[in-house]
């Protein structure tokens, strides 16, 4: 049924936000069949010529389907609307009042159409805080992205401003202090054999072209090298090469360069090619990897982010 509303028209290849999938997605079920949304998926996003990379974009937590969980999404307002109806367990069909929308469609059904049905507007309403302020009610109503999005966009914020946080603090600190952090980091990710001399730092000063170690097992039979620069200034070829010579030195196979900065392209490009194995973590990398594996950081809250339990409510 959807295809006659997209006659002679290509729509954007791009995932579109769940907004814009709340008529295709209406028009589909159109014919008073009984669908799924697993089933519907496959439909749709042939209609909306998504690319197979379209299709397996991820949320930015990778905790869900970008696509698939906006279409929920779009499902989740048109029941509240009272567009769709629940036949059962994750089965729906079109209602009474969404097929008297589709008698004069409109050119998008997005939140601000979806306010004109009573229980959509109270389903809005308890929605928002009694302590909100006017404008953020606005804001909700106007944005694109799902509650989800939302949450995550939020949670990407406040990743990026502690990851700042973190450099600029390590900068401040003793070079001493970053070899012995970038040893703490390498453990934290689980490298490392048993015991309390897993990892170690050189005698600052007299490093002799390393900073640090990591023994992969008991006996320190397989060892990564690690050399540390607290530098702002970007890590050109050359350092790389002094390290490649200290690994060659020690006869090593494997080695981590970690810096507060950054790398230049010739040295990313030349350690691309050489044996030992050399892996260049710069500023970014760094403060990620100590947020993700809680190296200088600790937990402020917590939220936990639930939804309806259909088992629970479908045991009869």
């Amino acid at each position: 049924m959807i295809d006659q509303f997209y006659e002679g028209g290509q729509l954007d290849l791009a995932v579109p936000d769940f907004q814009s999938l709340i008529l295709p997605l209406l028009q589909h079920v159109a014919d008073g069949e009984q669908y799924t949304l697993a089933g519907s998926r496959d439909v749709l996003a042939d209609l909306l010529n998504l690319s197979e990379d379209d299709r397996k974009q991820r949320l930015p937590s990778g905790a869900a389907n970008l696509f698939y969980n906006r279409l929920a999404w779009a499902k989740t307002y048109l029941e509240r609307a009272g567009l769709i109806e629940k036949v059962s367990r994750g089965v729906f069909r079109i209602s009474e009042n969404g097929l008297k929308v589709l008698a004069a469609p409109p050119a998008r059904i997005d939140i601000a159409f979806l306010q004109q049905f009573p229980q959509f507007a109270e389903f809005r309403k308890k929605g928002v805080s009694n302590n909100s302020a006017p404008e953020a009610t606005t804001k909700a109503v106007e944005s694109d992205a799902t509650p989800e999005e939302d949450l995550e966009a939020a949670y990407g914020r406040l990743h990026d401003e502690l990851a700042v946080e973190l450099l600029s603090q390590i900068r401040q600190c003793h070079p001493s202090f970053f070899e012995r952090l970038v040893v703490d980091v390498l453990l934290k990710m689980g490298y490392g054999g048993p015991g309390d001399d897993a990892g170690s730092v050189t005698s600052y000063g007299n490093d002799s072209g390393v900073d640090g170690m990591i023994n992969e097992d008991a006996l320190g039979l397989d060892v990564i090298y690690l050399q540390a620069k607290r530098w702002e200034s970007t890590i050109g070829r050359p350092e790389i090469q002094r390290f490649v010579g200290a690994l060659h030195g020690k006869r090593a196979k494997k080695g981590v360069f970690l810096t507060t900065s950054s790398f230049s392209s010739d040295a990313l490009e030349y350690v691309r090619t050489i044996d030992p194995k050399v892996v260049l973590i710069d500023g970014a990398r760094l403060a990620n990897l100590m947020i993700e594996y809680n190296v200088g950081v600790s937990t402020s809250r917590v939220f936990e982010l639930k939804k309806i339990d259909s088992d629970y409510f479908d045991s009869d």
